[in-house]
């Protein structure tokens, strides 16, 4: 009798064991067949990353539809103004979306970015990433930053999910005078 039961309770939890290891197997096929990967985003991703650090390709797709009445602006910093170190910036685009740089163009969005004593970005260049191109590629609108003192001039240029500029279009130049 004792047998029986052992035989009995070894068969049982042999049968456990396997339908566990179909269980996970199934799941990890359907997660391969059902698109845990998408191609095309991965590419684009990539894009982004390889465009960000190396420069403009060749390869990339062109820059997303802007409308006409797209703009972007400083909404608490006048040209002229004189401030404190570290100043406190809104940046503000009406027309646009503001989003996240990860790789995936939509029409109508990008993100900010400020350039230090820098002139706007020409139209479809990779905006490179150093203390006077300050990105904010997490969809940010608001930011704190440190300037010596002195004159400095402040453009607000707004940009492509892969890290394009918008050029002239999409920028708003000021000159702020900060004091200690």
């Amino acid at each position: 009798m004792l047998y029986h039961q052992v035989c009995y309770l070894s068969r049982f939890n042999l049968q456990k064991l396997i339908m566990r290891y179909l269980f996970i197997a199934m799941v990890t096929a359907s997660f391969i067949a059902c698109g845990g990967h998408d191609e095309h985003a991965t590419e684009t991703k990539a894009a982004s990353h390889d465009a960000h650090t190396a420069g403009a390709s060749t390869n990339n797709p062109p820059m997303p539809e802007v409308p006409a009445n797209a703009k972007v602006f400083f909404a608490n910093l006048k040209d002229g103004e004189t401030v404190t170190s570290p100043l406190k910036i809104e940046m503000a685009v009406e027309a646009m979306r503001v989003d996240s740089a990860n790789g995936i163009l939509k029409p109508a969005s990008g993100h900010h970015h400020i350039l230090v004593d820098i002139d706007s970005i020409t139209t479809g260049e990779v905006i490179k990433k150093d203390s006077v191109h300050i990105h904010f590629g997490n969809a940010q609108t608001s930011a704190e930053i440190k300037l010596p003192p002195g004159k400095h001039t402040l453009t607000l240029q707004f940009a492509d999910a892969l890290h394009r500029s918008y050029g002239n279009r999409l920028n708003s130049k000021i000159t702020v005078e900060v004091k200690q």
